[in-house]
């Protein structure tokens, strides 16, 4: 079972999303954080966001791509992805190359896909990037595509789609 949460810039989408597994009857919570520390801000939010699931009895897997190696099958557990956005950035511009927007969407739709058969809930958080109307290159317009498409399959495969703005879930 997939439920996508998604939403802008601190919508409280990543809050909404750890209530939502916390209140899952999955013996096993896993928390797979895809965000690589680059500078000193990504650290804080790194830290931040640990800080938040402290005491919520997640396991914390944290791999920034190859997201289908991360468990093995276990039938009575719930896996937070967070989030769709820095791993379909990790993903296009990998190992000093950066891959097609093609290739990077194939890879992470088959990923969820073996990552979701192997699971009982899968909760994939993303953001809506789409809305600040800026001009970009080339490779952001290509990144912003791939996630674009990547959240439209998964909205496609998902059970349930919620979008978080100011805090509250809308339940598409």
């Amino acid at each position: 079972m997939i439920t996508l949460i998604y939403g802008g810039s601190s919508s409280g989408k990543s809050a909404y999303a750890e209530d939502y597994v916390c209140q899952s009857n999955c013996k096993n919570r896993y928390y797979l954080a895809t965000m690589q520390a680059q500078d000193d801000e990504s650290l804080e939010r790194i830290e931040r966001h640990r800080s938040l699931r402290a005491g919520k009895e997640f396991i914390t897997l944290e791999q920034p791509y190859d997201i289908a190696n991360t468990i093995k099958t276990s039938e009575d557990c719930i896996i937070l992805l967070e989030c769709m956005s820095n791993l379909v950035a990790n993903e296009m511009f990998r190992d000093g190359k950066v891959n097609s927007e093609s290739y990077t969407v194939d890879k992470i739709i088959k990923d969820i896909k073996t990552l979701d058969e192997k699971v009982s809930q899968l909760v994939i958080v993303s953001n809506d990037v789409f809305e600040d109307g800026l001009e970009y290159d080339d490779y952001t317009k290509e990144y912003l595509r791939a996630l674009g498409k990547i959240n439209a399959e998964i909205a496609r495969m998902a059970d349930k789609s919620v979008e978080v703005v100011v805090g509250i879930g809308v339940e598409r």
